[in-house]
């Protein structure tokens, strides 16, 4: 007779699942004792071929069985993985996950809610509206925390006009990221504006690449883009060109970008909103994360001004992927992206006071991501989150200042954030991207690059709060070590 594999949830669910995690852990192990550094050498076509060596047949006739199956599989992906828990994969804003979020995430798939109906997601629907009324809070300050279990207007969640509030409530509406939580920035501004008037989009220089193709998505006017003369938007050239555009017009800041982990002189820009009438949208995917912390917070001063801000956790917030957020001042304005499907959200259903989950998101199947965070928050409180904030803006200095006392190393700038920039002294920007190609396919050091003021720089993303000074000066020694003399 044929036996059913077992499933994850249940009362029965945890007994089939703890010997496979105990095979999942052994072959975590396992393949990162492998590889042996920060990422597999050899370059895509030995990782590749190693991989299909090691799978096999992926689809045989019969199954090999999980345990099998876990050990093989696991085992080739850590084997070839860049780890971010590595310090010396420091590429990108891919965080290395804490663990205790990891392990909620596991909790989050074996119940495995759908957050597109209260029926699917009793209490994840509910652990959602706490976490997002926390985020919006923490980003917007004032007013009272949004709470999304009763909604006061069922005709505003259905996409209808809503009432203008005196005192705006916050609100918050998860995302897979930075991207996604943009698009539904420039989205929102588009439906805020006068019917038949298209917004104009302003960016600056230094802006991050998914506006742009939100504006294209959106059918919206080409973006003009704003000079950023040294990494940040330029004020003055902002003020001439929302002089200059017609109609409604949305501005698009930056806290973090990605090449520098620069910040926009956010109150002035807001104030040059104000003047012009213009509609601000702040991009903190990256620097969000400093909210956390009492002494890096002020430099996002001028954040709550914003009418919309992007949010990024699995950046800045040692959350798996994904984690993000999109915080809006005012929770009227996310009725326009309410949606009815009678099998998800009938009138009768929400009248009678079944919660509409349906237009807090452009998407219809959701995992429950805010699990992770809220657990994270729970475990470490705000002291936790600020140590660990307080731990890489550290390092990343000491880097910098490592750079900087080198006799053969040009430091672009001091950081702002966790990111450091720098070249080797003389190198051309041929010599710069062929050091970082040969790092990655020795798998010695994960590296990202960056062009600022017309040159090519090796870019040091520093997120992992476990990476010493020593981590830091091999780091440096690696890259020494492959500059032609």
């Amino acid at each position: 007779m044929r036996s059913t594999p077992p499933l994850a949830g249940g009362t029965q669910g945890p007994d089939a699942l703890r010997p496979l995690l105990t095979t999942v852990l052994d072959a975590l192990h396992k393949g990162a004792a492998h590889r042996g550094g920060p990422l597999p050498a050899g370059g895509p076509e030995a990782v590749t071929a190693q991989l299909h060596h090691d799978v096999g047949e992926l689809l045989p006739t019969h199954g090999t069985g999980p345990e099998e199956a876990l050990r093989t599989l696991v085992t080739a992906l850590a084997e070839g993985a860049a780890d971010p828990a590595d310090p010396l994969c420091a590429a990108h804003l891919h965080c290395p996950p804490l663990a205790v979020a990891t392990a909620a995430d596991l909790a989050a798939s074996a119940l495995n809610p759908s957050m597109d109906s209260w029926d699917q997601a009793p209490a994840a629907s509910a652990l959602e509206a706490l976490v997002t009324a926390t985020l919006a809070h923490e980003v917007y300050g004032a007013g009272t925390p949004a709470s999304h279990e009763q909604p006061a207007d069922t005709h505003a969640a259905r996409g209808q006009a809503a009432p203008t509030l005196a005192h705006p409530t916050p609100d918050a509406l998860v995302t897979t990221g930075g991207t996604e939580a943009n698009q539904l920035a420039v989205l929102l501004a588009r439906e805020a504006a006068p019917p038949g008037e298209p917004v104009h989009l302003l960016v600056g220089a230094n802006a991050h690449h998914s506006l742009a193709r939100a504006a294209w998505l959106l059918g919206l006017p080409e973006p003009v883009t704003v000079p950023a003369p040294a990494g940040t938007l330029d004020p003055a050239a902002l003020d001439e060109a929302l002089t200059a555009l017609p109609g409604p017009k949305l501005v698009a800041a930056t806290a973090g970008t990605t090449d520098a982990g620069l910040i926009d002189p956010l109150p002035e820009i807001a104030d040059i909103c104000q003047r012009h009438g213009a509609r601000l949208h702040i991009d903190a995917a990256y620097g969000a994360g400093a909210l956390f912390s009492p002494r890096e917070a002020p430099k996002l001063n001028g954040l709550a001004r914003a009418h919309t801000v992007a949010l990024d956790l699995h950046k800045l917030g040692w959350q798996p992927v994904a984690a993000g957020i999109l915080a809006v001042r005012d929770t009227a304005e996310t009725a326009a992206l309410g949606h009815q499907a009678d099998y998800l959200n009938a009138d009768d259903d929400t009248e009678a006071g079944l919660p509409d989950l349906l237009g807090r998101s452009l998407r219809t199947t959701r995992r429950p991501d805010v699990l992770k965070t809220a657990v994270t928050f729970k475990a470490l409180g705000r002291t936790g989150l600020a140590a660990l904030v307080d731990d890489v803006t550290a390092l990343a200095h000491h880097l910098a200042q490592l750079i900087d006392a080198h006799p053969h190393f040009e430091l672009y700038d001091t950081p702002t954030l966790t990111t450091v920039l720098f070249r080797p002294t003389g190198a051309t920007d041929e010599t710069i991207a062929a050091i970082r190609r040969a790092l990655l396919t020795e798998g010695r050091a994960v590296l990202g690059r960056a062009r600022m003021d017309g040159k090519l720089h090796l870019k040091a993303t520093l997120l992992n709060p476990h990476a010493t000074p020593e981590d830091l000066t091999a780091l440096l020694d690696l890259v020494e070590g492959h500059t032609p003399r």
